[in-house]
């Protein structure tokens, strides 16, 4: 989501996507999951060659639409993020579950590491925590997920900080 306007009326300019694995390498969408299944002793290789990928597309995607924005004329001055869990995954015993969350952690430093690599801070806050965001995304169109209110009650409250 991108948010902009003064902190009691913020508007949504923009809601899309990016990218945080690569379409070509199916393994990438999750990584742990094909850690867990690999071959004995072909497990670190793959974790470092998946974890990097993923780094290096996540950086890329938010660079080219910090880029894209920056040419509209709307330079991002931060980004909030908005997660399940911040659970270690280590606290985890079901092999399957741990896996989801070492995805989890994965996905969100890489995205943590993109904002700083772009020079912007980054906020990061626990879904649950957020309250129910009423219509300010309503200028979007189309149906308003949960996932949508929650980034851009993350948004405002990163422009609140700000």
């Amino acid at each position: 989501m991108l948010v902009e306007g003064p902190a009691r009326s913020p508007r949504v300019i923009d809601r899309r996507a990016i990218e945080l694995s690569d379409a070509h390498v199916p393994t990438s969408r999750q990584p742990y999951h094909a850690v867990r299944d690999a071959r004995p002793g072909q497990a670190a290789k793959l974790e470092r060659r998946l974890r990097g990928l993923v780094e290096r597309v996540t950086k890329r995607s938010l660079g080219a639409l910090l880029d894209e924005y920056r040419r509209q004329g709307r330079p991002v001055r931060q980004v909030a993020l908005v997660v399940g869990s911040l659970i270690d995954p280590a606290r985890i015993g079901n092999d399957h579950i741990r896996a989801h969350a070492l995805e989890g952690q994965l996905f969100r430093t890489a995205l943590e590491g993109a904002a700083r690599a772009a020079r912007l801070r980054c906020t990061t806050l626990v879904e649950r925590s957020l309250y129910a965001v009423t219509d300010l995304g309503g200028a979007c169109g189309g149906p308003w997920r949960a996932d949508e209110k929650a980034a851009t009650l993350a948004a405002w409250l990163a422009l609140r900080v700000s």
